[in-house]
């Protein structure tokens, strides 16, 4: 045994040893956290929530967009956006009437879940159902600024209004424009008279115009004019959009921008400014100045927010075919089985002129442009999408008929559906009852029904008039 000495010794060696361990194994861990810590301030520089504009025509036909049918030549603005962008040629809405196909982008939901399987009306007192969890209420949980530009049709009383359904902000029109008569009433078959400018012409009804109301623009819960003026309505709302994004850009808050348009929806009205701008008479002029609100939209973004915004440009179904000259095309889908026996294979029906719509994705950097995308995609598939971008999560009582294609739009993928169902909106048979389901490039019709005509709810197509 060594002496008290030498023991005292060896004990401080120790000491000083695991000192030097103790420094060692402190400073190693400081650097891995501190490490650690500027990793995920890299990641969350990385991840900043982008921006999202949503833009819904009304009633444009496929062939409609120039880089889909060559016989289009009025849409040099969403042309560009296609060639920088993805376009989708095999993009269906879910139903080929407004508010179910409105429904169903807001919920992710076909009408027979979500519960609106049929246009509302001036006198509905419903709308989309409360439970129903909308887009705008998801985003607006996870941060968003949230805002409604244009047509709503899914309820205008009480909390069916859009201001109680997760947008912040809302101008626009409650309804389809041309739910209520105007002082500018366009284009239209049957033509719709101005407002009656007298209480006793009141009564004075023509099919299919509405002469006891005038449509109402609201701001919010406000009617700020009404009768509205059609003429200047295109530019009030791009003047609200392009505010809407530089206030939003500057906040640096992420924001949610959905723009359901009036075009191509009759009465057709347009600008002096884009009259006798197309060959293909009030149709084509409408057609130009609406490519030309896109274009100015697009030019904003790209000033301000280009990076960190996505722009889904696409439509809530076909053209309504029984407005002749004042309808979109189809492009090639025809329906030569249906026509041929006098049906319509547009609006309202199931078949792919009803159902298949323009679909435009843009987003500078992260989806690739000029890619044409055969992939079978959904309007169904914009909100599991947008939510997964916005790193948010999807409610979780409820089924989804939509799926998160975010793979597909960053071209990683090419698998949307196998199978999507078309439920009857009109043309026959029970509203919102699944009638047509594609798989694949098959389609199976179980019910052939038409689109509904001036004359009949069923029958012959009638011959087209012009005012």
């Amino acid at each position: 045994m060594g002496s008290p000495c030498t023991v005292a010794k060896g004990l401080s060696c120790r000491m000083e040893g695991l000192f030097w361990q103790l420094v060692l194994l402190i400073t190693l861990y400081v650097g891995f956290f501190l490490c650690l810590s500027n990793n995920f301030k890299g990641k969350a520089a990385g991840s900043k929530k982008p921006n999202f504009i949503i833009i819904l025509a009304d009633d444009m036909g496929w062939g409609d967009l120039g880089v889909n049918w060559e016989e289009s030549e009025d849409t040099p603005h969403l042309d560009k956006m296609a060639q920088e962008g993805m376009r989708f040629v095999d993009f269906h809405t879910a139903a080929s009437t407004c508010s179910p196909s409105r429904a169903a982008l807001l919920t992710g939901r076909l009408g027979l879940r979500n519960g609106v399987t049929h246009n509302f009306a001036v006198s509905s007192v419903g709308g989309l159902p409360l439970n129903e969890t909308t887009l705008a209420e998801v985003l607006k949980g996870a941060g968003y600024r949230t805002g409604i530009i244009g047509k709503w049709h899914l309820g205008h009383n009480g909390f069916y209004h859009p201001n109680f359904r997760g947008f912040d902000d809302y101008f626009g029109i409650p309804y389809s424009n041309d739910m209520g008569c105007t002082d500018t009433p366009g284009y239209n078959l049957p033509p719709c008279p101005s407002c009656p400018q007298q209480p006793k012409t009141a009564s004075c009804h023509r099919r299919d115009c509405y002469t006891e109301i005038a449509l109402p623009l609201l701001e919010n819960l406000t009617i700020v004019e009404q009768p509205v003026n059609l003429t200047s309505l295109t530019q009030r709302y791009m003047e609200k959009a392009i505010e809407f994004i530089q206030h939003a850009s500057e906040s640096g808050q992420p924001f949610f921008l959905y723009i359901a348009l009036s075009h191509m929806h009759v009465p057709l009205t347009f600008h002096q400014d884009h009259a006798n701008r197309s060959s293909k008479g009030p149709y084509g002029c409408t057609l130009r100045e609406m490519d030309y609100l896109v274009g100015r939209i697009k030019d904003k973004v790209d000033s301000t927010v280009r990076e960190s915004t996505v722009i889904w440009f696409t439509g809530d179904n076909g053209p309504w075919s029984e407005k002749c000259d004042f309808a979109g095309s189809v492009g090639p889908f025809i329906g030569a089985w249906q026509t041929e026996r006098g049906g319509s294979s547009a609006k309202q029906t199931t078949w792919e002129g009803g159902h298949r719509v323009p679909a435009i994705v843009y987003w500078p950097g992260r989806i690739p442009g000029n890619v044409t995308s055969p992939v079978l995609l959904s309007i169904l598939d914009i909100f599991p999408t947008l939510v997964f971008l916005a790193n948010a999560s999807l409610p979780s009582n409820r089924r989804f008929d939509g799926l998160d294609v975010s793979q597909v739009i960053f071209g990683n993928s090419l698998e949307g559906h196998k199978t999507i169902f078309h439920p009857n909106s009109g043309a026959a048979g029970k509203y919102g009852v699944i009638q047509t389901v594609r798989l694949e490039q098959y389609k199976a019709f179980y019910v052939t029904g038409q689109e509904v005509t001036p004359e009949s709810s069923q029958g012959p197509v009638p011959t087209c008039h012009l005012p």
